[in-house]
């Protein structure tokens, strides 16, 4: 588990094996790759994508859920996907025997949903080698109009009975998810440079695969961070999906080194344990 601007993530995400970003405190993860025990936990589960790194445990997190007797999971797929997904499940309704019960939740690119009163998700384009989309999530408040503030109680009384709406939602983007991705993905997302926290793809770090190398893949390399680093107005960057030719120790000292001082102190890198 790490602490990111003090929102607590923990799960696991290294490239090509298994990313499975869990939030404790919203009740929900971002993929599930293999299905980390916790994860199971977790009634909501947003997926950026369809390989099997990203979404191949979720039928054990369904099927583990009701083993356990827990509500049916909620689980936010790409639209252009869901119909492959209801045919996955089904395919396993039929080899596992169990019901499977799950909501589904279809999301494009532009368009959100409430997750919970006060938390909203928006998905954006992620692109990648596969349909992919990342999201952002939002802290919703209501705030007094600011042509009102400083009105006497006894005339908002008066418009609130005569009504009169006197608030107005504020939508603060308090975490982005980018998903896998080539950076122009999250460049192009306002709110996702924006967030007080951004979970950011960064794969691979030196030379050992090239920007270009990268870029084929459909993947982020550090690269490209570094070219952009102004563009970055978060408070906290968690990099995930980092390439498993990296050992921890490795990884911290390549970022030290090469990250401009403008980002060091906001990075921070989610590393194995392999397992969660």
């Amino acid at each position: 588990m790490v602490d990111v601007a003090g929102l607590a993530i923990e799960g696991v995400s290294v490239g090509g094996h298994e990313t499975c970003l869990i939030v404790p405190t919203w009740k929900l993860a971002i993929d599930v790759g293999r299905c980390p025990r916790r994860a199971v936990n977790v009634g909501t589960v947003l997926f950026t994508h369809a390989h099997a790194d990203h979404m191949g445990g979720v039928i054990h997190h369904c099927a583990t859920r009701a083993m356990l007797r827990m509500p049916p999971p909620r689980y936010v797929v790409p639209r252009v996907k869901a119909d492959a997904f209801r045919r996955h499940v089904e395919v396993w309704r039929e080899l596992d025997g169990g019901a499977l019960p799950y909501e589904l939740v279809e999301l494009a690119p532009g368009e959100d949903v409430e997750l919970r009163r006060g938390l909203r998700v928006r998905a954006y384009h992620a692109p990648h080698r596969a349909p992919c989309q990342g999201y952002v999530f939002y802290d919703e408040r209501e705030k007094l109009r600011p042509e009102l503030d400083g009105a006497p109680a006894d005339e908002l009384a008066a418009r609130r009975r005569a009504g009169e709406r006197l608030t107005e939602t504020l939508a603060v983007p308090e975490l982005a998810v980018s998903g896998d991705t080539l950076l122009e993905g999250v460049l192009a997302c306002p709110d996702a440079l924006r967030a007080r926290r951004l979970a950011l793809e960064v794969s691979f770090l030196d030379e050992r695969v090239t920007p270009a190398q990268a870029h084929e893949m459909g993947h982020v390399h550090l690269d490209d961070v570094i070219a952009h680093a102004d563009a970055f107005e978060n408070e906290a960057l968690l990099f995930t999906h980092l390439s498993a030719r990296y050992r921890p120790a490795e990884a911290r000292a390549l970022l030290a080194e090469r990250l401009p001082a403008s980002l060091r102190g906001r990075v921070i890198p989610f590393l194995p344990p392999w397992r969660a």
